[in-house]
């Protein structure tokens, strides 16, 4: 065997790799046509977490509870207000904290009475589930502008934005979601007009 004849099998070896490296080619003659596979892979969208609030319902009635010769109490419960945060540590602004906080407007008569001050309703918060952190606390209770202080300057009704629940670390408290009510209560001096009432109690959550 000469020389030239030994060589030759390593020289077809070559192109058979190269070729598998490119797909196949396609080939029509003229009228004809052919088609391409087209493929592609779509990742999972990394949406960052977020802090929100939700409330279990949209409306409470308070009922006749509790009253005596002076004072007429009225009683309900707020709906259940859940905060939930889904954010990682990381995501947190550095030294961040997050509140929920509580006002109302004046109660309006529906027959033209006169309003009922949101001085006169007060709250008792209640933390529901707080997690394990410890750092999700409740607010203190704010009584009416018609009751003595339980604690200084906290008989002013929910006139200004008190506050139902909160922490002071909000990186110490992501992943988890929290539960809070509050018990209400309107008091009014004995001789309220009758007649039916109606006000609106604005939650908001800040950080």
């Amino acid at each position: 065997m000469n020389a030239r004849n030994r060589l030759r099998p390593i020289v077809v070896g070559v192109v058979t790799v190269v070729a598998a490296a490119f797909p196949s080619a396609v080939r029509a003659e003229p009228g004809d046509s052919t088609d391409v596979e087209v493929t592609v892979d779509i990742p999972e969208i990394e949406e960052p977490g977020v802090l929100a609030l939700s409330i279990a319902g949209n409306a409470v009635t308070l009922r006749e509870n509790g009253s005596d010769l002076l004072v007429r109490q009225f009683t309900g419960t707020l709906p259940t207000v859940t905060v939930t945060d889904t954010r990682t540590a990381d995501e947190v602004p550095a030294g961040a904290s997050w509140a929920v906080l509580g006002s109302s407007s004046p109660f309006t008569g529906a027959a033209g009475q006169p309003s009922i001050s949101a001085g006169h309703l007060g709250w008792k918060p209640r933390l529901i589930d707080g997690g394990d952190s410890g750092q999700v606390t409740e607010g203190e209770e704010v009584v009416t502008v018609i009751d003595d202080p339980t604690q200084p300057g906290n008989n002013v009704g929910l006139t200004d934005q008190e506050l139902l629940v909160s922490t002071y670390d909000s990186a110490e408290v992501v992943g988890d979601s929290y539960t809070v009510n509050a018990d209400l209560y309107l008091r009014t001096p004995a001789d309220v007009a009758a007649g039916s009432y109606r006000g609106t109690l604005t939650i908001s959550l800040f950080e």
